[in-house]
Protein backbone atom coordinates (compact mmCIF):
# COMPACT_ATOMS: atom_id res chain seq x y z
CA UNK A 1 0.00 0.00 0.00
CA UNK A 2 1.10 3.34 -1.04
CA UNK A 3 1.62 6.18 1.03
CA UNK A 4 1.30 9.85 0.46
CA UNK A 5 3.23 12.44 2.52
CA UNK A 6 1.82 15.39 3.06
CA UNK A 7 3.22 19.18 2.53
CA UNK A 8 4.17 19.77 5.53
CA UNK A 9 6.16 16.57 5.70
CA UNK A 10 8.17 17.27 2.50
CA UNK A 11 9.08 20.41 3.72
CA UNK A 12 10.50 19.31 7.25
CA UNK A 13 12.39 16.91 4.92
CA UNK A 14 13.64 19.38 2.87
CA UNK A 15 14.71 21.28 5.79
CA UNK A 16 16.75 18.72 7.17
CA UNK A 17 18.97 17.48 3.64
CA UNK A 18 19.75 21.35 3.31
CA UNK A 19 21.31 22.67 6.14
CA UNK A 20 23.78 19.28 5.32
CA UNK A 21 24.16 20.18 2.03
CA UNK A 22 25.38 23.49 2.45
CA UNK A 23 27.40 21.70 5.42
CA UNK A 24 29.47 19.68 3.08
CA UNK A 25 29.74 22.65 0.41
CA UNK A 26 31.98 24.98 2.75
CA UNK A 27 35.82 24.63 1.78
CA UNK A 28 38.07 22.18 3.87
CA UNK A 29 40.02 24.71 4.78
CA UNK A 30 40.08 28.69 4.92
CA UNK A 31 42.44 30.53 2.34
CA UNK A 32 46.00 31.81 3.86
CA UNK A 33 46.31 35.79 4.07
CA UNK A 34 49.88 36.30 2.48
CA UNK A 35 52.36 35.00 0.42
CA UNK A 36 53.98 31.37 0.27
CA UNK A 37 57.49 30.55 0.05
CA UNK A 38 59.41 27.09 -0.11
CA UNK A 39 62.58 26.98 0.98
CA UNK A 40 64.99 23.93 0.40
CA UNK A 41 68.03 24.02 2.54
CA UNK A 42 71.13 21.69 3.51
CA UNK A 43 72.88 21.35 6.86
CA UNK A 44 75.99 20.53 7.36
CA UNK A 45 78.32 19.10 9.73
CA UNK A 46 81.86 16.81 10.16
CA UNK A 47 82.69 13.94 11.80
CA UNK A 48 86.08 11.49 11.70
CA UNK A 49 85.29 8.28 10.53
CA UNK A 50 85.79 5.63 12.93
CA UNK A 51 84.96 2.52 10.95
CA UNK A 52 86.64 1.35 7.83
CA UNK A 53 85.16 -1.65 5.78
CA UNK A 54 88.29 -3.15 3.88
CA UNK A 55 87.81 -5.94 0.72
CA UNK A 56 90.34 -8.26 1.17
CA UNK A 57 90.58 -12.06 -0.33
CA UNK A 58 92.54 -14.75 -2.41
CA UNK A 59 92.98 -15.02 -5.77
CA UNK A 60 94.50 -18.46 -7.48
CA UNK A 61 94.54 -19.97 -10.86
CA UNK A 62 95.34 -23.80 -11.73
CA UNK A 63 94.88 -26.14 -14.73
CA UNK A 64 91.68 -27.19 -13.18
CA UNK A 65 88.53 -26.27 -11.45
CA UNK A 66 88.91 -28.50 -8.58
CA UNK A 67 92.90 -27.79 -8.26
CA UNK A 68 92.21 -23.90 -8.15
CA UNK A 69 89.00 -23.98 -5.82
CA UNK A 70 91.61 -26.30 -3.29
CA UNK A 71 94.43 -24.21 -3.23
CA UNK A 72 92.04 -20.69 -2.86
CA UNK A 73 90.29 -22.77 0.09
CA UNK A 74 93.75 -23.66 1.60
CA UNK A 75 95.22 -19.69 1.51
CA UNK A 76 91.74 -18.32 2.41
CA UNK A 77 92.00 -20.64 5.74
CA UNK A 78 95.24 -18.92 6.53
CA UNK A 79 93.98 -15.35 5.83
CA UNK A 80 91.12 -16.00 8.03
CA UNK A 81 93.11 -17.32 10.74
CA UNK A 82 94.94 -13.99 10.92
CA UNK A 83 92.13 -11.94 11.22
CA UNK A 84 90.63 -14.02 13.99
CA UNK A 85 94.36 -14.03 15.61
CA UNK A 86 94.56 -10.09 15.13
CA UNK A 87 91.38 -9.69 17.12
CA UNK A 88 88.85 -9.18 14.48
CA UNK A 89 85.20 -10.26 15.59
CA UNK A 90 83.36 -13.05 13.79
CA UNK A 91 80.80 -10.16 13.38
CA UNK A 92 83.00 -8.01 11.68
CA UNK A 93 84.04 -10.74 8.87
CA UNK A 94 81.92 -11.27 6.14
CA UNK A 95 81.56 -13.53 2.97
CA UNK A 96 81.62 -11.23 0.12
CA UNK A 97 81.92 -12.84 -3.55
CA UNK A 98 83.20 -16.33 -4.28
CA UNK A 99 83.70 -17.46 -8.15
CA UNK A 100 85.40 -19.70 -10.31
CA UNK A 101 86.25 -18.46 -14.29
CA UNK A 102 87.47 -20.64 -16.65
CA UNK A 103 90.76 -18.77 -18.12
CA UNK A 104 91.06 -18.40 -22.13
CA UNK A 105 93.84 -18.37 -24.53
CA UNK A 106 92.67 -16.48 -27.90
CA UNK A 107 94.16 -17.15 -31.57
CA UNK A 108 92.91 -15.25 -34.31
CA UNK A 109 90.53 -17.82 -36.56
CA UNK A 110 90.54 -20.23 -34.12
CA UNK A 111 88.26 -20.90 -31.11
CA UNK A 112 89.00 -19.85 -28.11
CA UNK A 113 91.19 -22.78 -25.80
CA UNK A 114 90.65 -23.22 -21.97
CA UNK A 115 94.12 -23.07 -20.47
CA UNK A 116 92.94 -23.33 -16.25
CA UNK A 117 90.63 -21.63 -14.05
CA UNK A 118 90.74 -18.95 -11.60
CA UNK A 119 89.12 -18.70 -7.92
CA UNK A 120 88.11 -16.11 -6.52
CA UNK A 121 87.42 -15.78 -2.46
CA UNK A 122 86.85 -12.65 -0.78
CA UNK A 123 85.66 -10.89 1.99
CA UNK A 124 84.36 -7.51 3.84
CA UNK A 125 86.34 -6.73 7.17
CA UNK A 126 85.05 -4.01 9.50
CA UNK A 127 87.55 -2.46 11.51
CA UNK A 128 85.79 -0.60 14.89
CA UNK A 129 89.68 0.77 15.28
CA UNK A 130 90.70 2.66 11.82
CA UNK A 131 94.17 2.99 12.61
CA UNK A 132 94.64 -0.63 13.29
CA UNK A 133 93.17 -1.81 9.67
CA UNK A 134 96.80 -0.88 7.86
CA UNK A 135 98.98 -3.16 9.74
CA UNK A 136 95.99 -6.04 9.61
CA UNK A 137 96.23 -5.62 5.79
CA UNK A 138 100.00 -6.32 5.97
CA UNK A 139 99.66 -8.93 7.80
CA UNK A 140 96.93 -10.76 5.31
CA UNK A 141 99.37 -10.18 2.90
CA UNK A 142 101.68 -12.31 4.25
CA UNK A 143 99.36 -14.94 4.71
CA UNK A 144 98.73 -15.32 0.95
CA UNK A 145 95.92 -12.34 0.43
CA UNK A 146 96.91 -11.22 -3.51
CA UNK A 147 93.37 -9.17 -3.70
CA UNK A 148 92.65 -5.75 -1.27
CA UNK A 149 90.81 -3.09 -1.93
CA UNK A 150 88.90 0.02 0.21
CA UNK A 151 88.78 1.26 2.31
CA UNK A 152 85.37 2.41 2.76
CA UNK A 153 85.10 4.90 5.94
CA UNK A 154 81.58 5.44 7.49
CA UNK A 155 80.29 6.73 11.15
CA UNK A 156 79.19 4.24 13.29
CA UNK A 157 76.31 5.99 14.83
CA UNK A 158 75.51 9.18 12.64
CA UNK A 159 72.21 9.66 14.46
CA UNK A 160 73.83 12.96 16.75
CA UNK A 161 75.64 14.29 13.42
CA UNK A 162 72.61 14.18 11.42
CA UNK A 163 70.58 16.58 14.58
CA UNK A 164 73.10 18.95 13.74
CA UNK A 165 72.82 19.34 10.17
CA UNK A 166 68.82 19.29 10.85
CA UNK A 167 69.29 22.15 13.00
CA UNK A 168 71.59 24.11 10.66
CA UNK A 169 69.30 23.25 8.31
CA UNK A 170 66.29 25.32 9.48
CA UNK A 171 68.71 28.19 10.63
CA UNK A 172 69.19 28.37 7.18
CA UNK A 173 65.69 27.85 5.50
CA UNK A 174 64.58 30.76 8.24
CA UNK A 175 67.35 33.26 7.57
CA UNK A 176 66.74 32.84 3.90
CA UNK A 177 63.70 33.27 4.22
CA UNK A 178 63.58 36.32 6.22
CA UNK A 179 65.99 37.62 3.66
CA UNK A 180 63.23 37.27 0.92
CA UNK A 181 60.82 38.81 3.15
CA UNK A 182 62.66 41.71 4.15
CA UNK A 183 63.66 42.51 0.09
CA UNK A 184 60.19 42.27 -0.61
CA UNK A 185 58.63 44.69 1.93
CA UNK A 186 57.22 41.85 3.95
CA UNK A 187 58.33 39.57 6.89
CA UNK A 188 57.90 35.93 8.40
CA UNK A 189 54.48 35.05 9.66
CA UNK A 190 55.04 31.44 10.63
CA UNK A 191 55.81 28.45 9.21
CA UNK A 192 54.20 26.19 7.15
CA UNK A 193 54.96 22.75 6.88
CA UNK A 194 58.60 21.07 7.02
CA UNK A 195 59.94 18.14 4.87
CA UNK A 196 62.92 16.23 5.27
CA UNK A 197 64.74 14.77 2.03
CA UNK A 198 67.14 11.71 1.99
CA UNK A 199 70.21 12.50 2.90
CA UNK A 200 73.79 10.63 3.84
CA UNK A 201 76.95 11.32 4.48
CA UNK A 202 79.15 12.29 1.71
CA UNK A 203 82.26 9.89 1.33
CA UNK A 204 85.53 10.81 2.48
CA UNK A 205 88.34 10.74 0.35
CA UNK A 206 90.28 8.04 2.14
CA UNK A 207 93.75 7.86 1.96
CA UNK A 208 95.90 5.04 2.30
CA UNK A 209 99.43 5.80 3.37
CA UNK A 210 102.66 4.24 3.83
CA UNK A 211 105.10 4.64 6.67
CA UNK A 212 108.79 3.35 7.18
CA UNK A 213 108.94 1.28 10.41
CA UNK A 214 112.65 -0.34 11.26
CA UNK A 215 113.25 -0.71 7.32
CA UNK A 216 109.87 -2.18 6.70
CA UNK A 217 106.95 -0.66 5.12
CA UNK A 218 103.94 -0.64 7.00
CA UNK A 219 100.38 0.48 5.53
CA UNK A 220 98.36 3.04 7.10
CA UNK A 221 94.90 4.02 6.64
CA UNK A 222 93.99 7.64 7.45
CA UNK A 223 90.35 8.87 8.31
CA UNK A 224 90.40 12.20 7.77
CA UNK A 225 86.75 13.97 7.91
CA UNK A 226 83.38 12.86 6.64
CA UNK A 227 80.72 15.61 5.82
CA UNK A 228 76.86 14.92 6.77
CA UNK A 229 74.38 16.39 5.17
CA UNK A 230 70.48 17.03 5.84
CA UNK A 231 68.19 18.79 3.53
CA UNK A 232 64.93 20.01 4.29
CA UNK A 233 62.21 21.83 2.91
CA UNK A 234 60.59 24.44 4.69
CA UNK A 235 57.27 26.25 3.31
CA UNK A 236 56.41 29.98 5.14
CA UNK A 237 53.95 32.22 5.13
CA UNK A 238 54.84 36.12 4.55
CA UNK A 239 52.77 38.77 5.23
Amino acid sequence: MMRTLLPATLAALTLSVVPALAQDARPAFAPLDGTILDISATGTTTRTPDIASIEAGVVTTAPTAAAAMSQNAERMRAVLAALRKAGVAERDIQTSAISLSPQYRYVQNEAPVVTGYQASNQVTIRFRDVAKSGPVLDLLVQQGANNISGPTLTIDKPEAAMDEARRDAVAKAKARATLYAETAGLHVDRILSISEGDAAPLPPRPIVMRRMVADKAESEVVPGEQQVNATITVRFLLK
